[in-house]
């Protein structure tokens, strides 16, 4: 029985992930948003900490990367939700038999959430190896399922379950109501005249009739005659009651951690395939991306953004994918282009891409290489606060500062649209600046801009640039192509389109001089 987890390897992997926050950068890019979409519905199941750890373990990736896959199969993936819904069940039987007054119905309810239990472990053992499993973190959890069923705990968990609802089921009594008094008797094979009436008009019957009976709610709680009636049965059975008694006391905790553990962990793959699964249907894809700690020539083919696009196919909207690569001695994307061209998306896609493969998820997209980074660091604009006097310039430089002051060669760093409070020269100056020593510094860098020098700073550099529809620059594709910057085009393009060229305004204004001298 040397099964640890599902998600980790290392018991101090286990043990950083129960106290992780939420990351500095998941608001910037838009991760919040889609833990909150994995988790809605999973509440009971905190699966926050997973979803907030990033690995830094290439062999605990893959090693979840098989978990996946082996989920991926429809046959196991409903047969672990059954399991959960047995083990939910148990969680809401017991949670009831502690509010319960009565201590005999408390411990009636315990033995029926220790049956519930016991079948959700016996269904999950069968289902486990009936299946062919790849991964060995579904293969330990099988071993570990195995041994424990076939263990002298849970087998006498088993027996006595069925020898006392056996004795509680033998439990015949017969009350006698009299006027403001009720009294308990042994049963004493008294004739049953509730069966002898029906059965004396059942051949006057002639077809089902309707019923004109008012239905009562059927609580769990007892009333006070219901309570002392249970308790003047315990007197008259107090074998099978001490049996009860025993039972609820050498089976207090009857829970297994490890099935505890699993029953939990497992939520993590399900949320996030059921979650992927939405997309997919959607004409999206995922894949498994391939992962190094030192090579960091990356790409994507037909990437997208996880949250944008869960929110775009639920209004049933299109959703752009993009794609990128940087290879030898490139490490910044300078992303440029119109506004509400895709851009900031396109970056916050990048940063996305590398948080969810450190989490050994498959990613968005058709193909994708990645760098197992050290930390991801954001940059992206805020809105001018009122109370802070410093001003947003300041605000910019000194949580740019920040970054460059921790970030490493093993780091990934998003900047959106940084020092646009300032001049255009100064913002050339700044950004140029900032660019270089995140180039000296041979770490991964994803920087959108207005300024297009950025990306004119050697080979480290490439141009990505957001693209518009050729006969109406107004309109937007989404597309981000790797291609040099040329903000001038766009303005050249805008100009056209409203007849403000230089050659259009010079036709324009002779014709009216023109018209004039001819008057």
């Amino acid at each position: 029985m040397s099964f640890l987890s599902v998600l980790f390897t290392d018991p101090a992997e286990q043990a950083a992930a129960a106290t992780q926050g939420e990351p500095a950068y998941f608001t910037d890019l838009n991760l919040d948003q889609a833990v909150e979409a994995l988790t809605d519905g999973r509440e009971e199941y905190e699966l926050a900490p997973f979803l907030y750890t990033r690995l830094w373990n290439l062999k605990t990736i893959a090693y979840r990367q098989k978990v996946f896959r082996d989920l991926q199969g429809d046959a196991l993936a409903a047969g672990v939700r059954d399991f959960a819904t047995g083990m939910r069940e148990v969680r809401r039987q017991l949670a009831q038999a502690a509010k319960l007054r009565h201590p005999y119905q408390r411990e009636s309810w315990t033995v029926g959430a220790a049956e519930t239990y016991c079948q959700a472990v016996a269904g999950l053992k069968k289902l486990l190896g009936d299946v062919n499993l790849g991964s060995r973190g579904l293969q330990d959890f099988r071993d570990h399922v195995t041994a424990y069923s076939h263990s002298e705990l849970f087998t006498t968990l088993v027996k006595d379950i069925r020898r006392v609802q056996e004795q509680l089921a033998s439990v015949r009594y017969c009350m006698t109501i009299g006027v403001g008094k009720v009294t308990v008797t042994r049963y004493a094979d008294e004739a049953d005249y509730g069966a002898e009436v029906l059965a004396a008009f059942e051949k006057f019957k002639q077809e089902d009739a309707k019923s004109y009976l008012l239905a009562y709610r059927d609580y769990v709680d007892m009333n006070h005659v219901e309570e002392a009636v249970l308790s003047r049965v315990a007197l008259l059975f107090p074998d099978v009651f001490d049996a009860l008694d025993d039972f609820c006391a050498r089976h207090q905790s009857f829970l297994d951690r490890a099935v505890e553990v699993f029953d939990r962990e497992v939520q993590f793959y399900l949320a996030y395939l059921e979650f992927a699964g939405r997309l997919e249907a959607a004409g999206l894809s995922f894949c498994y991306p391939q992962l190094s700690a030192t090579d960091k020539r990356v790409l994507g083919r037909e990437v997208f953004d996880v949250a944008l696009a869960d929110k775009l196919v639920a209004e049933h909207t299109r959703v752009v994918p993009n794609d990128f690569r940087l290879n030898g001695a490139e490490r910044v994307l300078v992303v440029s282009g119109p506004n509400q061209g895709g851009k900031t998306t396109f970056a916050r896609t990048i940063g996305q891409l590398h948080h969810l493969a450190a989490l050994g998820c498959p990613v968005p997209g058709v193909e994708a290489r990645l760098f197992l980074c050290d930390e991801i660091f954001t940059h992206f604009e805020r809105g001018e606060n009122l109370t802070d006097l410093s001003g947003k310039l300041q605000d910019d430089l000194v949580r740019i500062h920040d970054i460059l002051e921790r970030a490493t060669a093993c780091s990934l760093v998003v900047l959106n649209e940084v020092f646009t409070s300032t001049t255009l020269d100064d913002a050339v100056i700044l950004g140029t600046r900032v660019v270089e020593k995140l180039i000296e510094l041979d770490l991964l860098c994803v920087c959108v801009t207005f300024v297009d020098e950025l990306s004119r700073l050697g080979q480290s550099t490439v141009s990505m640039v957001s693209t518009i529809v050729p006969d109406n620059p107004a309109m937007r594709t989404f597309r981000v192509v790797r291609r040099p910057a040329d903000g001038l085009s766009y303005a050249l393009a805008i100009a056209d389109k409203y007849g403000l060229t230089y050659d259009r305004l010079v036709d324009r204004i002779s014709a009216r001089t023109d018209g004039r001298i001819a008057s």
